[in-house]
């Protein structure tokens, strides 16, 4: 009966294991340090944006919720709110968003692209001029689940600030910039789902995660048979 090399058959394993999943080890390395490195507010892109303080709304003028209820079956939720200094009416049901005008009850129309330009502006806390205004009915990558359609307003600099303004209602959506992106793809990397990235959970993840774990048991184990072993002494007859 042939004799197990088990050293040969460790070192074998664990060759074919690095070269299999080396390359992961290496990305999730680098995509872990610049996960930590990069601040998660600069991620977030807080800095792109300023503060911006809810004005009060006066009912004083505003035609009773009963008459926007009426107008707009099954909303679950109604508000009184401003849309570029205007006060309006806020409908969230089945149906989507809908914004009426306070004072008339009149449904009002999506805003224009010099509204979104300017309520762009309004939240962009930098100094750069805006370089292109779209309206999006297809979703990009960077907008994940949100479903279109919106305003894309991009601002010029290195890290391309874009801002996501919603034509309904005027808010800000989202805030994306090139370290954000960069993130994204890291992400992607890190969790290795190509598609959707937000599976942390996915089977080629499993794999990889197993493997890399037994390329370190037999590295571990070949590290500990390669130091030299004392032999025993015989007894002295």
């Amino acid at each position: 009966m042939t004799k197990i090399r088990w050293p040969l058959v460790v070192r074998r394993t664990h060759k074919w294991l690095a070269l299999l999943v080396g390359l992961q080890v290496v990305l999730w390395t680098a995509t872990g340090f610049y996960m930590v490195a990069v601040h998660i507010d600069t991620i977030h892109g807080d800095h792109l944006v300023r503060p911006v303080t809810a004005a009060p709304v006066d009912l004083a003028g505003a035609v009773p919720p009963s008459r926007i209820l009426a107008a707009q079956p099954g909303t679950s939720e109604l508000s009184l709110q401003r849309r570029l200094g205007r006060p309006v009416w806020r409908a969230e049901g089945p149906h989507g968003t809908s914004v009426f005008d306070a004072g008339t009850g009149q449904p009002l129309p999506p805003i224009s692209e010099a509204e979104a330009r300017s309520r762009a502006r309004s939240y962009y806390a930098g100094e750069g001029d805006i370089v292109s205004t779209s309206l999006l009915t297809t979703a990009p990558r960077e907008m994940g689940s949100r479903k279109p359609p919106y305003w894309q307003v991009e601002f010029e600099g290195w890290n391309r600030p874009t801002l996501y303004i919603s034509p309904v209602t005027g808010d800000l959506l989202a805030k994306r910039h090139l370290l954000w992106r960069a993130f994204d793809i890291a992400w992607m990397l890190h969790i290795m789902d190509y598609q959707d990235r937000t599976d942390v959970n996915n089977p080629l993840l499993r794999v990889a995660t197993w493997s890399a774990f037994a390329m370190a048991i037999s590295g571990a184990w070949l590290l500990i048979w390669s130091f030299p072993r004392r032999k025993k002494k015989k007894a002295s007859s």
